[in-house]
């Protein structure tokens, strides 16, 4: 199946080699009348376009009319009655496009079994997909590398870091390292864009001299920082490649101290990088300001920069005002900055009980955001992440759209007061009127009033991030979904007090036919009955007014009490979703994602609306809790045979890796994890999964996150898997549950979390484990 712009001739016919050929895309009408005329083929589905001269069709060539034009052809030859076709009509046929055309069709797939199946068509299709192919990703043993193919060598941005064993040295298995070096640079002449695996700096030192024209980089490493000198990982790559301009640390574990003294002994390379991501998920530690200045003063250059910073105060040589101006000057080009607290990557939730503010506020002034704003003109994405009190953010952030113009993205962590929206005025955040994602983090007073300015004055939000707000309730969303209808399609309420799942789905009803894209918390229960009342601006009939009469209606409101029999009505245990709004589907709705805690149920996700999704692709469930102090589960099964309601969903990431119990024997009265996990991935098999991602629970006691004999046996009833990744170890009598899954063609475990466990002192999955399983996988037939 392709889907593209059908550039076909008008007397195009089709080779036998296909049973069924189905074409989507747009045709101009005279291709389509000589389609129907040449073939009698009548169009699958056919919708127009706002164009002319342009329609979007769909046409299936079926066995009938292969056959058919067989015989005619039959008949030609032997000089019988053709039916009015000519000879040259007869003659032509798809494989009679130009090699031109068919590349530049080829280039527009991007999926890999489409690929595949594209290349085994015949010789041809076979040299043109390879020769389309910029990307590859390794998924075979180190040990097979001698045998890489060569066909590849249009292929620009190559992955190395998930070959198997993962996380292992990667010329360690070859007797030969540099013969092997030569190989990789022999079978992808052409690469450009590297993503590898480095657990010492001699993969680099053999590597980097192949492919000196490298622009972008990619270092993965989860495992403990091997014992050399500051900056000894990226020398031979700083060395080599001296027209890097991309280079991303986010997955590589090191030291802060690391990068600087390596930029500058090279300063040529460090001049040339326009973009720096060390917005380390691995490390704990952030940079400190002499770090980050010192970075930044020796990448002038710089475009994109991704740094985990530490803002606190209370530590030696933070990062503060004076930073961040100094930042401003030495790269004045930037057109993004995200800059987070190393805290806030953890992911920890907020308590919600608390009031919103911290006991410290941050070193950082109204007078720096503005000369920071002054300083970048370029800026289209913001992102300042902190995890201390910025207060009363409101008037810099009003400058951002005369300062900023570009700006597109924003994203703002612990900052107070950045829309107040008093006496009916647009002031803070909602006056930056080009933002079209906006990313709001633990802001104590936004209130709903504050989120219906933004959506006045941001008219053009497609994503919308709100979390840990506490003062939001439903109709603040509703009145911001309503007002946006027109452009949101990306949504995530996190960490709300007053909304839970049933509400953050009630208040998404104007936009539940167009949202693509949403995160919510599993939180069935109310966390306070009087949360109507906790937020003093609640415009519930604003969703109503026209836009330029909202403001003057916000005295009008409808008092408590009607408030309160409104939400007493909603939220009565008995009474469920479809009976509050017209009954619709979240039509366009691909991508799920679920937070939820250890100890609950998923089965109420149906009953709190999200029934229809015909659309949804993927789901992300994340579990996350202490089950060393939860009672037993009244239930069997955590409820993921519920999902199978959803008839398209095909991948899955079930992170149960935030859930902490124990390995061991338990206490009495308690379950270890291996129960946990029988919980949780109970009914699995019930659902049509391609593709799961799983994070075993652990034990943090002992850094142990393995995967149990009652999981591998749920695992195996998953009989629809082609790929299973597990981020975790594993026992190899316990991976050969897994080959009773007849179509899995890749699995690997992945212990992608610091630190992750060195497998020469592990006795659970080891190399020579790994590659019998693997062999084990390899030699059976796959039925497709």
């Amino acid at each position: 199946m392709f889907r593209h712009p059908i550039c076909l001739s008008p007397t195009l016919s089709v080779s036998h080699q296909f049973p069924n050929l189905y074409l989507h895309g747009y045709a101009l009408p005279w291709v389509t009348s000589n389609l129907y005329k040449r073939h009698e083929i009548q169009p699958v589905s056919l919708s127009s376009i706002p164009t002319t001269s342009v329609v979007k069709s769909s046409y299936k060539f079926s066995c009938q009319n292969l056959t058919r034009k067989s015989r005619e052809r039959s008949n030609w030859a032997h000089g019988e009655e053709n039916c009015g076709m000519d000879k040259d009509s007869i003659d032509t046929h798809i494989h009679d496009l130009p090699d031109v055309l068919l590349s530049n069709i080829f280039s527009l797939v991007s999926d890999t079994r489409s690929r595949n199946a594209m290349s085994l068509v015949c010789l041809r299709w076979h040299l043109l997909e390879r020769l389309t192919r910029t990307s590859l990703t390794l998924r075979g043993n180190i040990r097979d590398l001698l045998f890489v193919p060569t066909c590849f060598r249009s292929v620009t941005d190559l992955d190395l870091s998930l070959l198997s064993p993962w996380g292992h040295p990667l010329l360690d298995f070859s007797p030969d390292p540099i013969l092997l070096a030569h190989l990789l640079h022999n079978a992808f002449p052409s690469v450009v864009s590297l993503t590898i695996y480095i657990r010492s700096p001699a993969t680099l030192y053999l590597l980097a001299p192949r492919w000196p024209n490298l622009f972008h980089v990619k270092l993965v490493r989860w495992h403990q920082r091997s014992p050399t000198p500051l900056g000894s990982d990226f020398h031979p790559l700083f060395e080599n490649c001296l027209s890097l301009s991309s280079l991303d640390l986010s997955h590589f574990y090191c030291w802060t101290e690391d990068l600087q003294p390596a930029l500058e002994t090279h300063p040529a390379t460090a001049a040339s990088l326009s973009r720096l991501d060390i917005l380390t998920y691995t490390s704990s530690a952030g940079f400190r300001s002499s770090e980050l200045l010192a970075i930044t003063a020796a990448c002038p250059n710089l475009h994109q920069l991704l740094a985990a910073c530490v803002f606190d105060h209370r530590y030696v040589d933070f990062v503060g005002d004076s930073t961040l101006l100094a930042l401003a000057s030495n790269c004045p080009q930037l057109s993004l900055l995200h800059l987070a607290d190393i805290s806030v990557l953890s992911n920890a939730r907020t308590n919600l009980e608390d009031d919103g503010f911290t006991a410290e506020d941050a070193g950082i002034s109204h007078a720096m955001l503005l000369d920071l704003f002054i300083g970048l003109p370029k800026l289209e994405e913001l992102a300042l992440d902190i995890n201390q009190n910025v207060r009363d953010a409101g008037p810099a952030l009003e400058l951002l759209h005369s300062k900023c113009p570009r700006l597109k993205s924003l994203t703002l962590g612990r900052f107070h007061g950045i829309c107040r929206a008093v006496d009916s005025k647009l002031d803070g955040v909602s006056l930056c009127r080009g933002l079209e994602s906006l990313s709001i983090r633990n802001c104590a007073d936004l209130t709903d009033y504050s989120l219906t300015a933004i959506s006045l004055g941001c008219t053009r939000l497609a994503k919308f991030e709100i979390q840990g707000c506490k003062r939001i309730t439903e109709i603040g969303i509703r009145t911001m979904a309503h007002a946006l209808q027109q452009t949101l399609v990306d949504v995530k309420i996190s960490c709300c007090k007053h909304l839970n799942a049933v509400r953050s789905l009630r208040a998404l009803e104007p936009i539940q036919d167009k949202i693509q894209r949403l995160h919510i918390d599993c939180e069935w229960r109310n966390r306070s009955q009087q949360s109507e009342r906790s937020s003093s601006h609640t415009p519930s009939k604003l969703m109503n007014c026209p836009t330029g009469k909202r403001f003057a209606n916000w005295e009008e409101e409808v008092s408590c009490s009607k408030k309160s029999k409104y939400y007493s009505q909603m939220d009565s245990a008995n009474i469920s979703y479809g009976s509050l709004f017209p009954c619709k589907s979240w039509a366009q709705l691909q991508h799920l994602s679920l937070w939820i805690a250890v100890g609950e149920l998923l089965t109420p996700l149906i009953l709190a609306g999200l029934d229809n999704c015909p659309a949804l692709e993927e789901i992300q469930i994340r579990v996350e809790g202490d089950c060393r102090q939860q009672p037993k589960p009244s239930e069997l099964a955590f409820g993921l045979s519920c999902l199978s309601s959803y008839p398209r969903l095909s991948k899955m990431h079930l992170d149960c890796g935030g859930v902490i119990g124990y390995a061991l024997t338990a206490p009495s009265g308690h379950m270890d994890l291996s129960l946990w996990e029988r919980f949780y991935l109970n009914k699995i098999g019930n659902l049509n999964l391609l593709e799961l991602n799983y994070w075993p629970p652990q034990d943090t006691d002992v850094n142990h996150r393995s995967l149990s004999l009652p999981a591998a046996g749920l695992l195996a009833e998953c009989s629809t898997l082609r790929k299973l990744f597990i981020h975790g170890t594993a026992n190899e009598h316990l991976m050969m549950f897994l080959l009773k899954i007849p179509n899995l063609r890749d699995v690997q475990l992945r212990e992608d979390y610091y630190p992750a466990p060195e497998n020469d002192t592990s006795t659970e999955m080891r190399v020579d484990s790994c590659c019998r399983f693997e062999d084990a996988l390899n030699s059976r037939q796959i039925p497709d």
